[in-house]
């Protein structure tokens, strides 16, 4: 059975808080035998590194998300700091720009992507990082943030444009992929054919459950999980031209170097 990787799973909310010894075991049998958890403020932070130390195969990453920026309260990030020392966390995240719900003023998801991606550099840690309708402050974001070396992180769940994807490789990030790139509706044309395009080196999947729910399931099962990341692998596997095993192999072994676990 080929092994999975999935690189984001939020498993610290309420759809799975009396389901996730059987998520996990549905994980496990699916092969999926690495999952990261990251937070998207204080609480959940310290909920995913409190569910990495009590799990095996589960990481932590901690941050605050854009549309969480205006609920901070005065020593969250504080606490955010403080969190990202445990030997569970791999990543800081998620973090990043959102114009859609637009929750945050947008001058303070700025300051608060900074400040993560210099938290990042400070541990020597990846950055998740989240971008939704706004490609280009993204894009200009990071190049602000961008060093002599490649930037160690990740664009999650990518959903944007092969120039936003293009710009992130540049910068030597990786590009990853959740159920929506599985999905054949017209709109989704467009993220299909990124999919095509991604370095091998750089290619990963993750659920973004419980959201993101892959092809075939979409619309039958509500809530998502790690155990269905095989359905994206088999659909991005597709599109690329290459067996599901290979690309469970290949993505598996990026996220293992990326996050610098075994």
């Amino acid at each position: 059975m080929p092994e999975y990787f999935d690189t984001h799973a939020h498993l610290d909310l309420p759809q799975f808080a009396d389901a996730l010894s059987g998520v996990l075991e549905r994980a496990r049998a699916a092969g999926v035998l690495t999952i990261v958890c990251p937070g998207i403020d204080a609480a959940s932070s310290e909920a995913a590194v409190r569910l990495a130390e009590s799990h095996e195969g589960v990481y932590a990453a901690v941050g605050i998300q854009p549309n969480s920026g205006s609920a901070m309260k005065q020593g969250d990030w504080e606490r955010i700091v403080r969190a990202v020392t445990d030997e569970k966390v791999v990543a800081v995240g998620e973090t990043g720009l959102d114009r859609y719900w637009d929750e945050t003023p947008f001058d303070l998801q700025q300051r608060l992507f900074r400040a993560h991606r210099e938290l990042a550099e400070a541990r020597d840690l990846p950055v998740i990082i989240h971008s939704r309708d706004c490609e280009e402050e993204t894009v200009d974001a990071l190049e602000a943030f961008a060093g002599d070396e490649p930037m160690r992180g990740i664009l999650h769940a990518c959903s944007g444009s092969e120039y936003l994807a293009q710009s992130c490789l540049d910068l030597g990030l990786y590009i990853s992929f959740a159920g929506n790139a599985t999905y054949t509706n017209k709109k989704f044309g467009p993220l299909r054919e990124v999919v095509k395009k991604i370095p091998d080196d750089r290619i990963l999947v993750e659920t973004d459950s419980p959201y993101l729910t892959p092809h075939p399931l979409r619309g039958k099962q509500k809530t998502n999980e790690p155990a269905l990341v095989v359905h994206t692998v088999e659909s991005l596997a597709e599109l690329r031209g290459v067996s599901a095993e290979e690309l469970a192999e290949q993505t598996t072994a990026n996220a293992k170097r990326l996050f610098g676990v075994e």
